[in-house]
């Protein structure tokens, strides 16, 4: 059983319980070709587990005749050694909280390709599909860090620099190649286009806008670009920007999933650790529950993805959804686990739901600190989002999560995650900040995280992080059993609010935080104590 498009018609798939593409996969792809209507920016596992799936349900009902064109222009090895090793086919296997495991050859990717403006067949597909009116959207999970223009000092980083003195002919950046690509539509005919990122972060539309407007300003400015181009960019009517909130959990590609499918006998299974420290492999696994909510402002039409379980709606209800899930419902619960399970030791997210400490904890976060700031965005209700949280998806013991891998990125979620709860306490004339007991443990086993030593005493790896450098020298001198002038070397860091979302000093906070890192820091076996104690 190869994944490759001539085996797709063998039984032996079925035979194993595999669920098949049921059109036509060489015509899809010369639909994609001819007529293309979705490009795909990041390569990785949440665009396979979701977005191909998406587009699979609809090829499968006749909803939709071209698949998506899949770009990834960071990691080139993943479509080098991913996509076109696997003739652009993958499985995504979904682990189900019953136990019970769905397995499907995902065949929707029409061609895979290189965001590379130093490959030129790669980068003229690319401009070539940009400038065919059919073009309606593209659709991003490239992360929250990859809409980044400006460094901590607040300056351009020096490759966004480059990029809008060189102008659209070859740009290096990430967002810069994206741009360049819009002004070839721009320069064919500004047909409208919707830009939609689905990557898990607050107000991602925005942030997409931010970027590429700010390139686009530039090459107006020096006259690297048409006049005109900036006000297509900002035209609504002709390129959109909608917002999304995306929730589904894709782990890393599990050991024991692996060997399932080769015992099922499908070859060709190796991951690979690409240069860039990607781990990737011809297989997804990931949870069944998935939620995607869109602003529904689709200039040029779209696919009719509600058939594939997307919810459309306006702006201010996606807005209120996001809130519900990344300040209160799912991600403090997540983040909350990730720190603390590195701090004791484990490593999968559905062991920790089994520890009745960190159990208490999250459910404290999440339905006493959380529900009372939530407002109800109605297309999906907060307290029954959250119970499933709490009671299917996070025990869930066949999803192999882990807090190693939820702790990544770790400064640039607390902000959102915590920050604009304690925010909403601030404003509040019922609510207190002194009432946050559980976020503000959270913070302070985040400062404790940073020691990189667990519970026990061991040293640990810390899990990327782009501010690791600069958060490191706070904690320097602070051990286990020593607290001495602790609060002298981290009041900068409690103060700063590109941290927390808040100066922890001004928001009434800091006293409490410091006072649970004191606890955290008494000697081996004090978050244990602590977290019971709570």
């Amino acid at each position: 059983m190869r994944m490759e498009v001539r085996d797709l018609g063998q039984e032996e798939w079925k035979e194993k319980g595999y669920k098949m593409p049921s059109y036509d996969v060489r015509q899809m792809r010369k639909m994609t070709n001819l007529y293309p209507v979705w490009v795909h920016f990041g390569a990785g596992n949440i665009f396979r587990a979701f977005h191909a799936a998406a587009a699979q349900k609809l090829l499968d009902k006749g909803l939709m005749q071209s698949g998506i064109t899949v770009c990834e222009g960071f990691d080139y090895e993943i479509v080098e050694k991913m996509y076109w090793m696997h003739d652009d086919l993958g499985v995504a296997v979904t682990l189900c909280a019953d136990g019970s495991v769905k397995k499907e050859v995902i065949a929707s990717v029409g061609e895979a390709c290189i965001l590379d403006s130093e490959n030129i067949a790669q980068i003229n597909r690319l401009r070539g599909i940009f400038q065919a009116k059919t073009l309606q959207m593209a659709t991003f999970t490239i992360t929250e860090k990859g809409y980044a223009l400006n460094g901590p000092d607040g300056k351009l980083f020096k490759q966004i620099e480059d990029d809008i003195a060189a102008g659209p002919g070859s740009p290096s950046s990430y967002l810069g190649k994206v741009t360049s690509l819009l002004y070839y539509r721009f320069s064919s005919g500004a047909f409208p286009i919707a830009m939609v990122s689905t990557d898990n972060c607050s107000h991602n539309g925005e942030k997409l806008f931010y970027a590429v407007k700010t390139i686009a300003e530039g090459w107006t400015e020096n006259g690297k670009a048409e006049a005109g181009f900036l006000d297509y960019i900002t035209n609504p009517e002709k390129v959109s920007f909608p917002w999304t909130m995306i929730d589904k959990i894709t782990p890393r590609p599990d050991e024991d999933v692996e060997k399932m499918l080769r015992e099922d006998g499908v070859e060709d299974l190796e991951p690979v650790i690409t240069s860039k420290k990607t781990y990737v492999a011809p297989f997804v696994n990931a949870e069944e529950t998935e939620y995607l909510v869109v602003e529904d402002a689709f200039p040029n039409g779209r696919p009719k993805l509600e058939e594939a379980g997307v919810i459309f709606t306006d702006r201010e209800t996606v807005n209120r959804t996001e809130r519900m899930k990344v300040c209160t419902c799912l991600n403090p619960l997540h983040t909350s686990l990730a720190v603390f399970g590195c701090l004791l030791g484990y490593t999968k997210i559905s062991d920790e739901m089994q520890d009745k400490d960190l159990v208490k904890l999250i459910r404290e976060i999440g339905y006493k600190e959380g529900l009372p700031v939530v407002t109800d965005p109605k297309v999906l209700s907060p307290k029954e989002f959250l119970d499933t949280v709490l009671e299917v998806r996070l025990p869930n013991p066949f999803l192999p999560d882990s807090p190693q891998r939820i702790a990544t990125d770790t400064s640039q979620k607390l902000a959102i995650r915590f920050g604009e709860t304690i925010k909403e306490y601030m404003a509040s004339d019922t609510l207190k900040v002194q009432e946050l007991c559980g976020i503000s443990l959270v913070l302070a086993g985040w400062i404790r995280y940073l020691l990189a030593v667990d519970d026990e005493g061991n040293s640990f790896d810390l899990s990327p992080d782009p501010r690791l450098l600069e958060l490191k020298p706070y904690v320097s001198g602070i051990s286990l059993g020593n607290i001495e002038g602790v609060e002298e070397k981290i009041r900068p860091l409690l103060e700063d609010a590109t941290i927390f979302g808040v100066n922890l000093y001004e928001a009434g906070l800091a006293e409490m935080v410091l006072e649970n890192l004191k606890k955290l820091l008494e000697g081996k076996g004090a978050v244990r104590k602590t977290l019971r104690e709570f």
